[in-house]
């Protein structure tokens, strides 16, 4: 395959690289605390808990509200009503404070028409991502989405990178990895290939550049800048 782009694959993390998501996980979270009467948690919180997905990001909501440790709260017979609870949440919130950031759309949509393939890559579970997408009529715009309970394993595992290569029958050195935080650039180091970081994700509170991407871009319009 020939591109007039360096890249013929080109693989993107979800949360806070192409959606801002997190003011409206923090408010399906504290609907759900305040549900269970629990002290309620702030954005910040949020925002560093963010990269491991969701169902981890409200056990380690949980254990900070209870003064305990993330594996009571996994072992704890109130876990899964609470977890079921917090799905109805989220999807009635999804949509409703998130937004694409600057040049999302339009890049994508000239990747796509110069014969790029797109690809999702996001450790939110299934359900939670295509909620996503579609709130933002993004879905279309893809040709493949993994989230965190496609395969096996979620990254920093590369396995969901070493599918896709196989899938569409690409070499590592024609993919790229685009994403905002350590866990993107451990994923794309662990399967040998690019990997571009933006600065304005939820990278547990820590600066991206201490990650070491290959390149930090201001945002997508240097995705399709020569």
């Amino acid at each position: 395959m020939s591109t007039s782009y360096p890249y013929d694959l080109i693989l993107f993390d979800l949360d806070g690289t192409l959606i801002e998501t997190a003011p409206e996980i923090a408010d399906a979270v504290n609907d759900t605390l305040t549900q269970f009467q629990l002290p309620l948690v702030t954005q910040q919180q949020v925002n560093d808990w963010i990269g491991h997905g969701t169902r981890e990001l409200l056990i380690q909501a949980l254990a900070f509200t209870g003064d305990t440790t993330a594996d009571t709260v996994r072992q704890s017979d109130s876990f899964k009503l609470i977890e079921h609870e917090f799905g109805k949440h989220y999807q009635q919130r999804c949509g409703t404070r998130s937004h694409l950031y600057p040049h999302v759309r339009e890049t994508l949509q000239v990747l796509r028409a110069a014969g790029v393939k797109l690809v999702v890559m996001t450790n939110k579970e299934g359900r939670y991502t295509q909620t996503v997408l579609d709130a933002h009529q993004m879905a279309p715009l893809f040709d493949r989405v993994i989230s965190g309970d496609t395969l096996p394993v979620k990254k920093p595992n590369p396995a969901g990178i070493t599918d896709c290569l196989k899938q569409f029958g690409m070499s590592s050195d024609r993919a790229l990895f685009v994403g905002d935080s350590s866990i993107d650039v451990a994923t794309a180091r662990n399967a040998g290939i690019a990997v571009w970081a933006l600065p304005y994700g939820y990278n547990m509170g820590e600066p991206i550049e201490a990650c070491n991407p290959d390149r930090v871009i201001p945002d997508f319009s240097a995705l399709t800048t020569q």
